[in-house]
């Protein structure tokens, strides 16, 4: 019996993923490299940013700059405070979950808190939010799941997990949790999943 719902919060909770890449298209053209931030999305999808920094610097044999990452992120800051919005029909549906619910996810904590903040969906966790960067661990590894379960007082199999991503998906899986892949443009069709929904008004049958 599912107890406790885990959300990540990037794609999932907040519309974040195309900002947050549109961030890193600008921060390119100053390196000039043409990459679109649709097409960085699709790849990049639930990725650890230093190892996506990684790749394109692998792929253009390029070196960023030092302060790339500072930049980008002040960058992305002001792209949030301008855009950002909640995933659509998000509220209604963490209104609704009667059980305990968290954020687990792979952004650093304070970006984490300001999306929340910005969306208006802060008051729905209580506090509870848990980042990759606290915990070193980053999807696929489970590690992140596996702590925000423990630190909620749960088992893993009494865990679901919301995720739009496949690296989402695979430590859920990993960490012996239902997955339930949010996919609203059907572009994950490839990942195996038993639960997935295309809208938060399909979230309760997914736990049920």
């Amino acid at each position: 019996m599912i107890k406790c719902i885990i959300f990540d919060c990037d794609g999932t909770l907040v519309d974040s993923e195309y900002l947050c890449n549109v961030g890193l298209e600008m921060m390119l053209e100053n390196y000039g490299i043409d990459s679109s931030a649709t097409e960085m999305m699709k790849k990049y999808r639930g990725g650890k940013l230093a190892e996506i920094l990684q790749d394109i610097e692998s792929e253009h044999q390029i070196n960023l700059k030092d302060n790339f990452v500072t930049s980008y992120r002040i960058l992305v800051d002001e792209l949030f405070e301008k855009e950002l919005r909640p995933c659509e029909g998000v509220d209604k549906a963490l209104n609704e979950i009667l059980l305990p619910k968290c954020v687990a996810s792979s952004g650093p904590l304070e970006k984490i808190k300001k999306a929340l903040s910005i969306t208006g969906l802060t008051d729905h966790f209580n506090g509870k939010i848990y980042s990759s960067y606290v915990v070193d661990s980053w999807k696929p590894d489970p590690g992140i799941f596996l702590h925000a379960a423990k630190e909620m007082g749960f088992q893993p199999n009494e865990c679901a997990v919301v995720e739009d991503s496949p690296v989402g998906i695979s430590a859920a899986k990993a960490a012996g949790m239902r997955p339930i892949l949010y996919d609203p443009n059907n572009i994950h069709s490839a990942i195996s999943c038993l639960h997935t929904i295309r809208h938060m008004r399909e979230f309760q049958r997914a736990i049920t």
